[in-house]
């Protein structure tokens, strides 16, 4: 039993750290970006699916001069170039402007656009809540759900 505690806490640990590289390795490429100019970003979490998170490049205009994506499961995902929409405006892209077969970075770009748009309409962006979060949304809702249903 003491050997499995140990696997479990080692493979924690490791996850951990795997994780801090990859935050580590996609600060530096945002970095690397938004000292070349403005940086629109879009993200969509995975659950047990690819999650995804994009990066673009644009100008003053809000043409695409180039775009970064990070996809993957796992924590060893790293940040790759996103070629073929150089030149657009990113307020127009939609999820059909993606790579066909990643849902999650179709729906990753979407927001991109989506938040660009809102930012230049001067509207609040949402944040996702966070996991600690999440887990107080759900025990409220589990509160509510047993004293209306007495």
């Amino acid at each position: 039993m003491l050997k499995l505690g140990l696997i479990v806490v080692a493979a924690f640990v490791l996850q951990a750290a795997l994780s801090m590289l990859q935050m580590r390795h996609f600060s530096k490429e945002f970095v690397k970006l938004r000292r070349q100019g403005r940086v629109a970003c879009g993200r969509k979490a995975g659950g047990f699916h690819a999650g995804a998170i994009v990066m673009f490049l644009i100008d003053s205009e809000g043409r695409i001069q180039a775009g970064r994506k990070l996809e993957g499961v796992t924590c060893l995902a790293r940040v790759r170039p996103l070629d073929g929409l150089e030149g657009r405006y990113i307020g127009s892209l939609t999820e059909e402007d993606g790579p066909k077969g990643h849902r999650n970075l179709r729906k990753a770009i979407a927001d991109a656009a989506l938040t660009y748009n809102k930012y230049v309409a001067g509207e609040e962006i949402e944040q996702p809540p966070t996991p600690f979060q999440k887990v107080g949304i759900s025990a409220r809702n589990l509160v509510r759900r047993k004293s209306t249903a007495k």
